[in-house]
């Protein structure tokens, strides 16, 4: 297993700082979040691209993954609520329109750096719009996304998540059925189908080829709030083996948001943790 970070941790440093930091712990990969205070793509310069892909192989990190699930910066300042918003499911089509736009601009970015995946979300359900509808939405959406990224060779990774429209692996397997592109897939985060519930054997047999990418972190008693690896109760020897099983080959980007007061700590305990695992080589 090949392990990235979330440069989404230190939201109290720029991203070419985050990247240097992440490439001294010893990570492979880095995850770029495409969003403030890191990436916004309405505010990235040709400049900062450049010095992005000068910090990339000077340190040769790779870039695991483009991470567009949030739009804080839309909001201009620090706004945890709603999270996910403008979605690709929004009812409002000037709202739709902006989300869908901004991934386009997220997917050139990743174009530019090398990376192969760009990871969103469904947003939540909003009041008023039936789920139903809220699906119909989506996939418009997501079929004019992918027309863009299959021009540039990026894949599309769609995160579930408690609480959003597509929250948990039925509804996202259905989806990718439907749409049955080989640009559209999952960016699974192993922790948010443990918060769920759900049996991981089942969602990584399910999603098999499908897994485009993973996020990881740790979780106790089901209660949604990343953790370091090893401080909770996840089976990550046993997730790590079905993986490899199969097939899996691409990168697990640790995501700690959750501590922005240590992220270098953090990341590093985790890499510890992770490397020392019991695994078959």
């Amino acid at each position: 297993m090949r392990f990235s970070f979330s440069t989404n941790a230190f939201g109290r440093h720029s991203v070419f700082e985050a990247v240097e930091r992440i490439a001294a712990v010893g990570y492979e990969g880095v995850e770029l979040l495409a969003d403030s205070p890191h990436l916004y793509a309405e505010s990235v310069t040709l400049s900062d691209v450049d010095r992005l892909k000068e910090i990339l192989r000077r340190t040769s990190l790779s870039v695991a993954n483009v991470n567009a699930n949030t739009a804080m910066g839309y909001y201009g300042r620090q706004f945890w609520e709603p999270l996910f918003e403008p979605s690709l499911a929004n009812p409002d089509p000037a709202a739709r329109r902006w989300r869908i736009d901004y991934t386009k601009k997220c997917i050139d970015l990743a174009h530019a750096l090398a990376a192969r995946c760009v990871s969103v979300t469904s947003g939540r359900p909003v009041p008023g719009c039936e789920p139903e509808q809220s699906m119909d939405f989506l996939r418009e959406s997501v079929g004019e996304v992918l027309s863009y990224a299959k021009e540039r060779s990026v894949r599309i990774g769609i995160e579930y998540e408690p609480g959003l429209l597509i929250e948990r692996y039925e509804e996202l397997a259905t989806l990718l059925e439907a749409m049955d592109s080989p640009f559209l897939g999952a960016n699974l985060d192993l922790g948010h189908s443990h918060v769920l519930g759900e049996d991981p054997a089942t969602v990584i047999r399910g999603l098999s080829a499908k897994i485009f990418h993973l996020h990881i972190e740790d979780i106790r008693a089901r209660k949604h709030y990343h953790l370091i690896p090893g401080a909770g109760d996840m089976d990550f020897i046993g997730l790590f083996q079905m993986l490899e099983e199969r097939g899996y080959t691409g990168f697990a980007t640790v995501e700690l948001y959750t501590y922005p007061h240590r992220p270098e700590a953090a990341g590093a305990e985790a890499l510890h943790y992770l490397r020392n695992l019991p695994l078959d080589e």
